[in-house]
């Protein structure tokens, strides 16, 4: 799919970094947060204004005409509800048949998981209540939904997550780490080529810390009533 020109939603935006870059490089962006304060953050971004439409509305009753856009997507969102098939029909909905879905999520088999989940259960979690998706979930979620699978991605963090929660743990203590030491922007360099080859095999999904999966609305895909269901939650 050729960006310029294309019209790409971005569900909960949040800091809507991702969907200015679109615009920028030609896409026509459309950035939608439940958040009034976030979308004026967004706005206040050099060029954000002229660059892209922000749009206050509800991820799971979105504003928008059936079969409105040629990309949808987002990332840490789906993790934060309870009934994700509905979010995820309702971005079906406002694609075009042969639309580009993109969905990135925390992924499940890594010990960040149990971490986090042990700070969820003690209410001391920053982001609230959170799931987790393998990828082979991810990919039949959308599947169910009338989308096939392009294919799917992941990441290990650099520096590592359990740096990055040893520098947070430390902070209240006044102990304050650098956030890119140097040793692993080396260690980045060095193993680049290894990273990139090893997150090319399919059992490497299952070990990162994010998945994420691109998958392209099937022509015979319904784009009928949009999601039902309450909302639960909050977007970010």
């Amino acid at each position: 799919m050729s960006l310029p020109g294309a019209l790409v939603l971005e569900v909960g935006a949040g800091t809507g970094r991702d969907a200015l870059d679109l615009a920028r490089r030609g896409a026509r962006a459309v950035a939608l947060d439940y958040s009034a304060p976030s979308l004026r953050l967004i706005g206040k971004q050099p060029g954000a204004g002229d660059a892209m439409s922000l749009v206050c509305g509800d991820a799971f009753a979105l504003p928008f005409p059936d079969g409105t856009f040629d990309v949808v997507f987002h990332q840490g969102l789906l993790e934060h509800f309870r009934n994700p098939d509905d979010l995820v029909a309702e971005n079906a909905r406002v694609l075009k048949s042969g639309g580009v879905i993109l969905v990135d999520v925390p992924q499940r088999y890594h010990y960040y998981t149990l971490v986090k989940h042990t700070l969820i259960a003690f209410g001391r979690w920053f982001a609230g209540w959170e799931r987790e998706y393998s990828v082979g979930e991810l990919e039949r979620m959308l599947e169910r939904h009338g989308f096939s699978i392009v294919g799917s991605y992941g990441e290990w963090f650099n520096p590592p997550m359990w740096y990055r929660m040893l520098r947070r743990s430390l902070r209240p203590a006044g102990i304050g780490l650098p956030m890119y030491p140097r040793i692993f922007a080396a260690l980045g360099r060095a193993f680049s080529g290894i990273e990139r080859r090893l997150l090319e095999r399919r059992f490497a999904l299952y070990t990162t810390v994010v998945v994420g999966t691109v998958a392209r609305k099937r022509a015979d895909a319904s784009s009928g009533a949009g999601a039902g269901g309450a909302r639960d939650g909050g977007q970010r």
